[in-house]
């Protein structure tokens, strides 16, 4: 008995390393200061554009959107999705990414597809502006399937002190503002799953590709949408639209005493979220704590402003909706 038999392939790691070294060097900024396989990630930051720098870090996951690369094969998009969803958890705060870790768990170790999912991280790092300067490859049979992994991920940004967003400018009469998602990002899969299982290859009215291809769309960024707009006294809040829901994650930044008043009619919805609903019956009230619906992030913005922010998201090719308004309870 050796440790290959026991299930786990030091040499598969080695080669996968080595597979991906020169990817993840593509990211790096002038702040690292490591190589990739060092102990320790290391990143000197540049504060010297900010009063009072606050970092600002924020850690998840795909999500059983990893089942649905591993039945189709396609495995790069799912780490756009964890780079890009762990940039907005941040955006929202008003941070800037500065570097990412990721975490890749497996029941066997297939180089090529590890290498694949990094291709995926890599490509939004560059997107982002983001280095992604260590990450740690565990190979765990009898934890997993052989076919099935697992994938997490940091990220560290930093924002001027004054210039955090949190919701404590929120008020009555702001204005909700929404941006449109590409799909369910990376919430809702076990529902969606329990309802198209089997049917990834499958088409339908109004659909652009198949439910598989629908399913794995890209968790998109809204940094280059947003950062022009950071220091704005007219952005109240922000908020990623995550699990729980339009209204659910935009009630952590709404001040007490005041509520959401969303018009669910109000902008285009992706066809993926109402297949779903109708495929499975599923109840409105699911639908919406589960799914975004379409709106991917929202902007809680002072009503005397609206006209002015429209304007410069359609300058950047962004088409934003007005989705609601706060109010008094």
């Amino acid at each position: 008995m050796d440790y290959k038999k026991a299930g786990v392939d030091i040499s598969a790691g080695e080669e996968f390393v080595r597979m991906i070294k020169p990817q993840v060097r593509q990211t790096f900024t002038p702040g690292v200061i490591t190589d990739i396989g060092a102990f320790g990630g290391f990143f000197l930051p540049n504060f010297s554009q900010y009063k009072k720098p606050v970092l600002v870090s924020s850690i998840d996951g795909v999500g059983t959107k990893l089942k649905i690369a591993i039945e189709l094969g396609q495995y790069d998009t799912v780490g756009s999705c964890l780079v890009n969803h762990c940039v907005n958890d941040i955006l929202v705060c008003g941070a800037k990414p500065l570097f990412f870790l990721d975490y890749y768990a497996c029941g066997k170790l297939t180089p090529d597809i590890a290498a694949a999912v990094v291709t995926g991280m890599v490509n939004a790092c560059r997107e982002n502006g983001c280095a992604l300067i260590g990450g740690e490859t565990a190979e765990m049979p009898g934890l997993y399937q052989e076919r099935d992994f697992d994938l997490a991920g940091s990220i560290v940004g930093v924002v001027d002190h004054e210039k955090i967003i949190n919701g404590s400018e929120v008020k009555a009469d702001d204005v909700l503002l929404g941006l449109p998602s590409t799909g369910l990002h990376t919430n809702g899969y076990s529902l969606a799953r329990k309802v198209l299982d089997g049917r990834m290859q499958q088409t339908f009215s109004g659909l652009e590709g198949t439910i598989g291809e629908a399913l794995l769309k890209i968790h998109r960024s809204y940094l280059s949408v947003i950062e022009p707009l950071f220091g704005s006294a007219d952005i109240h809040g922000l908020s990623h639209i995550t699990g729980g829901g339009l209204t659910g994650n935009t009630m952590r930044i709404v001040p007490d005493g005041l509520k959401l008043d969303v018009e669910w009619n109000s902008w285009p919805e992706p066809v993926i979220f109402d297949i779903i609903r109708k495929e499975g019956n599923v109840p409105e009230e699911d639908m919406r704590r589960t799914f975004n619906l379409g709106v991917g992030l929202v902007m809680i913005v002072d009503k005397n402003a609206v006209d002015g922010i429209l304007a410069g998201l359609k300058s950047q090719g962004e088409n934003a909706y007005i989705i609601g308004k706060v109010s008094g309870i």
